[in-house]
Formats: structure tokens, C-alpha cells, sequence
């Protein structure tokens, strides 16, 4: 997500770092690890939501705050929040509703942002990928000429919408999570877009050199397949693609994401189901990417952002993630070689929807909760 700072990488960074990447067998199982109270951060609450889901932040340091009742604020540092008309209508419910937020590569030119929602229809609800401007006047902020750029289809199923944006760093291609909605075997079904991460110019479009460019429809859309409810997706500042999706009864996965690969949900996992019915392992199926890095039991998580500030110096290259179950803020490190590891998860005392790091190193989070607190992390010395 453009709102999570990340450096500019050239095409051939890019490349280098997928196509370097080993596959991983099933790796480590951090789900029994603790959380400390022992914060190295002072936290200071800045504003409250109804149920905030997305947070990103504007060239100037401003923040746009998602609600997934439907409704999207522009926030500035302390706390003075603006509504914004001009929002879509969406299917508010369970999981879904109003999803991520992410400011364009281009805003400077054109202050365009992009948005997700679950959105009503008559064949059931549908994942929507939309964009609009920003626009600004006399103290009242609006979304200007909104568009639908993509949709789910079929429509239908369940929660487990994903939704996540997430820009290449050179800013010409994004990428979108989309979740199974519930209906586990499309997962594996290539021709729906469920259960898929997708790779989309700006415009909505299939992206030149995707796996299965020119086959049409959702295939030459996919960038990879078998995935469950994908709540976080970065980039590293090797230029490296990282995801993390909430499994069933466990399971939770931290993927490095290559194009083609299939990570196998709808045949195998780290977890059960919650009937308590066995998923066979990923090392049953070694034709599916196993995670390196998983959590049984859950901690369920939710927005993810690399670290690259001066704040927290020793934090350089790790992971942020929110972690709804364990009411955490949890820091993943990566090892260069395909691996990765939770090297600290802090108590909140809440759960965690989102984060996002400022312009001078801060981290802030949003809690998912009504209200839910909009959070200002800083180093305690």
C-alpha cells in the first residue's frame, strides 16, 4: 500500500528479488508465543472511529481513516476529522462492508486514491475495487468522479473479502487480495477471482507479464492463487512481495509472494477446520508453497507495513502487523533467503485493525473496535 512509505526500486531490483526466492518448506509455528508489556513505545490516542478498517496517509502528512459501516474521514495529527461525501453505497455485515484505502503513485498530478468495499448487488455481494479524487474546499472534503474499476465475478459468498491494495514500487501495476468470501474450493478454481492475489495496472486492467498474460478474464488477472482472507500485503525494501492471511481453526500464514505460485488453501493448511475436521499439511501436497512463518493457534492478523524510519532504528526491515485475536502489534524479521520469523509481539490491549508508519518514523495503528482509537506510537527514550 502506497500509505505504508516504501523506497522506489527499479524493475530489475524487483525481478532479481522474486525470481531469487528458494521454495520454503512449512517453516516456523510462532502461535504459542507471548506478548510482552514491556512496550518500547509511548502511545498516544489521537482521534475515535466506529469500526475503523483502513488507514493512509497523505503527501502532507494527513491521514484518510476508513469505517466499515461505510464512511471515510480525513484526520490530521490532532485528531480534527472531516467527512467525506461522495462515499459508495456498501453491504455493511459480519467482515464485510467499507475495506482499504491507498493513496495513488500519482497523487502529487492527478490526488487520486483507491478503495475496496463489499458492495450490494442482486446476485449477492461483490468485492469492489473503485478509485476517485480527493477534492477540498471551504472546509469540506469530497470524493469527485468515483469509478468502478473492478469487480468480483461471480458474485457471492460469505465474509473473507480481503481487499487489500497494495503498489508496485515503481508505481505502475497494483495489487489486490482478494479473499475466498468464504467458499473455500474457489480458491483453486482459476477461473474465479476468489481466494487469488490479483495484479492490475492503475487502471483495473490485467497487467502486462502476469503468469497467464492474454488467456482472458480472471486468469490473465492472477498473479497467484490459493490463498483464504489476505487482511495485509507489502513490499520489503528488498523490493520482495509479503502477505499474510488468517487461517481456519490456526493457521495463520506469512507468505512470500511469487507469481504463478499456488499457496495452497482449499487443499491444505497449517490449521483445522473449525468443525475440527483435519486439513491435510502443506508437507502433504508439496506442490503447494508452504508458509515460512505460521501461527497455531491464531492471532488473527490485519494490516501489514514495512519499517524504514528513524524512530525505531532496530526495527529497519521488519514487519508490522496488526493482530486482531492477540490484541497485538507484532514485528516480523526476514532472513534473505525466503524465511521469516516473529521477532517481538507487543500487548495492546486491543485488537489491531491497521498500521501505517508517518514521514518522521511514528507508527500508528488503529484499534477495530466502536470506538475504535486512532494510535501515535513513539520510542519511550
Amino acid at each position: 500500500m502506497m500509505h505504508h512509505l516504501r523506497p522506489l526500486l527499479t524493475s530489475a531490483m524487483i525481478a532479481l528479488a522474486i525470481t531469487a526466492s528458494p521454495s520454503v518448506a512449512a517453516g516456523i509455528n510462532a502461535g504459542e508465543r507471548q506478548a510482552t508489556e514491556d512496550l518500547p513505545f509511548r502511545s498516544q490516542a489521537i482521534a475515535a472511529f466506529d469500526t475503523p478498517w483502513a488507514l493512509a496517509f497523505l503527501p502532507d502528512g494527513r491521514l484518510l481513516v476508513t469505517e466499515k459501516p461505510g464512511r471515510i474521514y480525513l484526520t490530521d495529527t490532532k485528531g480534527t476529522k472531516t467527512k467525506l461525501s461522495g462515499v459508495p453505497e456498501v453491504a455493511a455485515s459480519g467482515q464485510n462492508g467499507l475495506l482499504d484505502i491507498a493513496v495513488s503513485p500519482d497523487y502529487g498530478s492527478t490526488r487520486q486514491v483507491y478503495l475496496t468495499y463489499v458492495a450490494p448487488s442482486g446476485e449477492g455481494t461483490r468485492l469492489v475495487l473503485a478509485r476517485a479524487r480527493l477534492e477540498e474546499g471551504e472546509g469540506r472534503a469530497k470524493l469527485a468522479g468515483l469509478e468502478e474499476i473492478w469487480r468480483q465475478s461471480p458474485a457471492g459468498g460469505g465474509g473473507q473479502p480481503g481487499g487489500i491494495i497494495a503498489f508496485d514500487p515503481e508505481g505502475k501495476h497494483l495489487l489486490l487480495t482478494v479473499g475466498d468470501r468464504m467458499r473455500p474450493e474457489s480458491a483453486e478454481d482459476p477461473d474465479q477471482a476468489r481466494g487469488k492475489i490479483l495484479r492490475l495496472t492503475l487502471d483495473g486492467k490485467p497487467a502486462p507479464g502476469n503468469p497467464e498474460e492474454g488467456r482472458g478474464g480472471t486468469r490473465a488477472e492472477t498473479w497467484t492463487t490459493g490463498h483464504r482472507n489476505q487482511y495485509g500485503l507489502a513490499f520489503a525494501p528488498d523490493g520482495s512481495l509479503w502477505e499474510h492471511e488468517m487461517g481456519p481453526r490456526g493457521g495463520d500464514e506469512f507468505n512470500r509472494i511469487e507469481p504463478g505460485v499456488n499457496y495452497g488453501w482449499g487443499e491444505v493448511s497449517e490449521g483445522d477446520n473449525y468443525s475440527g475436521k483435519p486439513i491435510p499439511r502443506h508437507a502433504t501436497r508439496p506442490e503447494f508453497r508452504a508458509p515460512p512463518l505460521f501461527w497455531n493457534p491464531v492471532i488473527a492478523p490485519a494490516g501489514m507495513v514495512f519499517y524504514n524510519g528513524p524512530m525505531f532504528p532496530s526495527w529497519k526491515g521488519s514487519a508490522l502487523l496488526g493482530g486482531l485475536a492477540a490484541t497485538a502489534l507484532v514485528r516480523v524479521t526476514l532472513d534473505g533467503k525466503g524465511g521469516a520469523d516473529e521477532a517481538e509481539r507487543f500487548q495492546m490491549e486491543d485488537r489491531i485493525r491497521d498500521v501505517a508508519v508517518a514521514r518522521d518514523g511514528a507508527v500508528w495503528v488503529i484499534e477495530d473496535n466502536s470506538p475504535g482509537r486512532l494510535l501515535r506510537l513513539t520510542p519511550k527514550n
